[in-house]
């Protein structure tokens, strides 16, 4: 039975002597560098050498031409080596060889490689003995030790199992600590909001803004219409919002002073996701000593989320608002991707963070 080899990039390749590799028309790396190539992909088969080492087998349909400048530099006639096993390999500047993946077993030890193929290029010291270079692609990666302990292989967060899970406990009782905190706060100057918007990027326009306090009053909940924007498929297709909707709705200019006049008596300001909804919602004020004050009320639920989510359920990897309300046993108050049903999700899962948050 043929032995095989699992490659960095998941794929497995198979052992073939030199005559079976010949069979297939496959090229050794040797025989690439005479033909002035470089392989674009994995290599395709291996033999294992006397010596220990591996000879890569490549498909000659996988591979680019070598950059000229590596073989036909004007005034540097190309020098090779041979090597014990008898392919020859091409001398290169370090420079060159870092531009093609190529580095010192010692360079690869450093980044925590293991050379196992035959060097593919060389340099000389001052005293003429030679450097050689090796592939990077065809190294082998060695597991990464704790930084704490240093003693066993990484788990998360750079850290071994039983370190990562005595800093987790750390963590957690911090953060804990911090969500059982009581903050004393008014519940009518707590103020949840949320924007839909026209596209995900700063020129595009707000579409809709509702406002929820702390006793869960309907503060404000209107649509926008926009000033440039006529139309917005793509996320129509989230929020449901169209053009026809919002042809009589009023400008943001028309509820900017009720806005203002809201965020002037709120102590605080939550959104799920602050820093999209912010970017958007500051173009209410003029001066940059405006935006800065509205910023120091604003908090992120989406923020304390991941944080509560990182340190008791460190498996999930989602932190959307639907995720957090599912996962904190929530239900939905309206549609979901409206903004006011987003605003009021956004209230319950600060609350449920939050326990102690508000006075009573």
């Amino acid at each position: 039975m043929k032995h095989t080899m699992k490659l960095r990039s998941g794929a497995t390749i198979p052992q073939l002597s030199v005559q079976e590799a010949e069979q297939k028309h496959y090229l050794t790396r040797n025989v690439l560098n005479k033909m002035h190539l470089m392989p674009s992909g994995d290599p395709i088969a291996y033999d294992e050498n006397t010596d220990g080492s591996i000879t890569y087998f490549f498909d000659p349909a996988r591979v680019v031409e070598a950059p000229p400048e590596l073989w036909y530099a004007p005034a540097q006639k190309t020098e090779t080596c041979k090597l014990d096993s008898g392919v020859e390999i091409v001398r290169m500047s370090t420079k060159r060889a870092a531009s093609c993946g190529y580095y010192t077993r010692e360079r690869l030890s450093q980044m925590h490689y293991d050379v196992i193929e035959e060097p593919v290029a060389y340099t000389l010291r001052n005293d003429h003995s030679p450097i050689y270079f090796y592939d990077k692609k065809t190294a082998v990666r060695r597991p990464l030790m704790c930084v704490e302990c240093g003693k066993d292989v990484r788990y998360r967060r750079k850290l071994c199992k039983s370190c990562f899970e005595a800093d987790l406990a750390v963590r957690r009782a911090e953060g804990d600590a911090h969500r059982a905190e009581s903050y004393g706060m008014e519940r009518r100057r707590v103020l949840f909001f949320d924007l839909e918007l026209t596209g995900v990027y700063t020129h595009d326009e707000i579409l809709s803004i509702s406002i929820v306090d702390g006793t869960g009053e309907v503060i404000m909940d209107t649509l926008i219409k926009p000033r440039h924007k006529k139309k917005w498929k793509q996320t129509e297709k989230i929020h449901g919002i169209t053009p026809d909707m919002v042809a009589d709705a009023p400008s943001l200019d028309d509820v900017t002073p009720r806005l203002k006049e809201i965020f002037e008596n709120a102590d605080i300001l939550v959104a799920y996701g602050i820093s999209t909804d912010y970017s958007h919602i500051k173009y209410i004020y003029d001066t940059d000593e405006e935006r800065e004050a509205l910023h120091k009320k604003t908090r992120c639920a989406a923020n304390e989320f991941v944080r509560f989510q990182s340190e008791h359920y460190p498996d999930m990897v989602h932190a959307s608002l639907g995720d957090a309300m599912e996962r904190l046993g929530i239900e939905w108050d309206g549609v979901a991707h409206t903004s006011i049903a987003d605003t009021i999700g956004c209230a319950k899962v600060w609350e449920k963070l939050f326990p102690h948050y508000y006075k009573d």
